[in-house]
């Protein structure tokens, strides 16, 4: 397995940023369940990483899946009561960093309450004034 694939596992769900910014290319790419847009930049994605794993509980991957530059790690987790289930889409860039990271998850409802309790963390986050030009 990739050594920054390793990595993330063990720190992805702590929710601490800066563990996760130094996984991540300076123009990495997130696309998040919650709504179709994308997030741009490393210190920017890293935030957002920080507070979903603040959010997310009983965070564990069920299987790993990939080879070289492109991995996809199937989740589970819980979201206040409800139950997740989850994938996370990532491309390595040339080197080993993740550039592109893409989630998708089920059911809808609890999508709905992870992007409700996103909204509450970024609203009551005074830095993410300075990434909402990240978000495309």
């Amino acid at each position: 397995m990739h050594p920054t694939i390793t990595q993330m596992q063990k720190i992805v769900a702590k929710g601490d940023a800066a563990a996760i910014a130094p996984l991540l290319a300076k123009q990495v790419k997130f696309l998040p369940p919650t709504y179709f847009a994308t997030w741009t930049g490393r210190v920017a994605v890293a935030a957002v990483l920080g507070h979903v794993g603040q959010v997310f509980s009983d965070f564990k991957y069920r299987r790993v899946m990939g080879s070289s530059t492109n991995w996809a790690l199937e989740f589970q987790c819980k979201i206040g009561d409800l139950d997740a289930v989850g994938v996370d889409l990532i491309t390595l860039d040339a080197n080993g960093l993740i550039a592109h990271f893409e989630v998708a998850m089920r059911p809808h409802k609890s999508i709905r309450a992870l992007r409700d309790a996103m909204n509450v963390r970024v609203a009551a986050d005074p830095a993410f004034i300075r990434h909402k030009s990240a978000l495309s």
